[in-house]
């Protein structure tokens, strides 16, 4: 779960002051891009199943768009604030600046549980959001993506709603789609693979064979699934998966020391992430308490969950083994604890480098709905791994040229760049 006692927004502000401070910022571009230039709080009525109408809050934050359209995806979750969506827009404007997409920051997220709603409930709340913002979105605006418990189906009924609204095919409003309604190949990979292509060139420049190392994630999820199954590709092995079990309202760990078999635990998960405990336990595995990744002796810690997962109170138990940090998740590590991560010299992937693949093939899948051309999954892949390699070697060019700690090399490029973009257009 995560840690109510940070504030994500905070949090976010709070890196971002330490770069502004870095690169001298002046006033006026800090006061711009450490919050949001436009947010909408919307109430979305839905008629239940019973006949029973039920009131839901949701948001919508465009933090930047100097670089181009908003992006960011839409998440339900019963503990949504607009202080974490805040944070996700901001993470999202570096993330799509880091590795170079014209594309700014966006985010948006309902406060429900999807696990509680039938699917024609879910059906009702997605177009009830579009209906409340469909004319401050739109493929030249702002375009919505999937998130934390939200998927290619739900994009389709918002793609729908929007459509109907406008009275046109926009298939470039949004993104991950249902690869038959125009979804890129490659996208349902994309966030996870990333995270893995940069893994690997991370791996090279420490002197480390992927095939000897381990790797313990708290999340199974999309990203957690995909990336764990490309790092068995290049030989690694996962010992340890914590997740969420909705029916005891609880997480757990579950481990096999000498491996997890990733087509096992898929095979037993639910479509929100969820492992069955019981057919953990006939496979095999043992289960220990939901925070039990964090103290593996393992050579990588992946989150890839929620945000402020590795604080003060936890980061110390993180084993003298580990290596590297693989920031799977959006803001999953508090300023606080970073001083830790760094103080140790564990090498750190920060997130909106990391987690940045999802975004990029995002940004691939609008560029071929609006031409109308889609392309192969092995180009998509292709030119993913291009950009994420890219993008983490000119993260690590300047990390190591400036003696910067990674998560700073990465926002001074991704500020820079967005700070250049207000200024050009005279904003500043």
């Amino acid at each position: 779960m995560e840690d109510k006692s940070y504030n994500p927004f905070a949090n976010a502000q709070a890196q971002f002051d330490r770069v502004a401070a870095i690169i001298g910022l002046n006033e006026a571009t800090c006061d711009l891009l450490r919050q949001p230039l436009r947010e909408h709080h919307v109430l979305i009525p839905v008629r239940m199943d019973d006949g029973t109408t039920k009131v839901f809050k949701g948001f919508r934050v465009m933090h930047n768009d100097a670089r181009g359209p908003a992006k960011g995806g839409i998440r339900f979750h019963p503990q949504e604030t607009a202080d974490t969506v805040r944070a996700l827009a901001m993470w999202m404007t570096w993330k799509c600046a880091v590795v170079d997409i014209p594309l700014g920051g966006g985010k948006g997220g309902v406060i429900c549980d999807p696990h509680n709603l039938s699917e024609t409930e879910q059906e009702r709340l997605c177009r009830g959001w579009i209906r409340q913002l469909a004319k401050e979105m739109g493929p030249c605006i702002d375009v919505p993506a999937p998130d934390v418990m939200t998927n290619g189906k739900h994009m389709l009924w918002m793609l729908d709603e929007f459509e109907t609204i406008h009275g046109g095919k926009y298939p470039g409003f949004i993104t991950g789609k249902p690869i038959e309604m125009g979804g890129s190949l490659g996208r349902t990979e994309a966030t996870g693979f990333g995270t893995i292509y940069v893994l690997r060139e991370a791996l090279k420049d420490l002197g480390i064979k992927p095939e000897n190392t381990s790797l313990s994630i708290q999340g199974f999820g999309n990203v957690a699934q995909y990336a764990a199954r490309m790092f068995t590709k290049l030989g690694g092995k996962v010992v340890a998966v914590s997740c969420w079990d909705n029916g005891e309202k609880t997480s757990y760990t579950y481990r096999k020391k000498d491996g997890l078999a990733m087509d096992t635990l898929a095979g037993i998960t639910d479509t929100f992430g969820c492992i069955n405990k019981e057919k953990a336990v006939a496979a095999g595995c043992e289960v220990l308490s939901g925070d039990a990744w964090i103290e593996q002796d393992v050579d990588i810690l992946m989150p890839a969950a929620l945000e402020n997962q590795i604080t003060p109170a936890n980061v110390n138990r993180i084993s003298r083994q580990v290596k590297i940090l693989l920031e799977g998740a959006n803001g999953p590590t508090t300023p606080d604890a970073d001083d830790t991560i760094k103080e140790r010299g564990i090498f750190l992937l920060p997130d909106f480098l990391a987690n940045a693949g999802g975004v990029t093939c995002s940004y691939f899948e609008q560029v071929q709905s609006n031409s109308n051309y889609y392309w192969e999954k092995e180009e998509v892949l292709e030119k993913l791994d291009t950009k994420m390699t890219s993008a983490y070697r000119a993260v690590r060019e300047l990390a190591q040229r400036k003696n910067l700690y990674m998560r700073d090399a990465a926002y001074v490029i991704a500020i820079n760049r967005v700070a250049q973009a207000v200024r050009m257009r005279g904003w500043v």
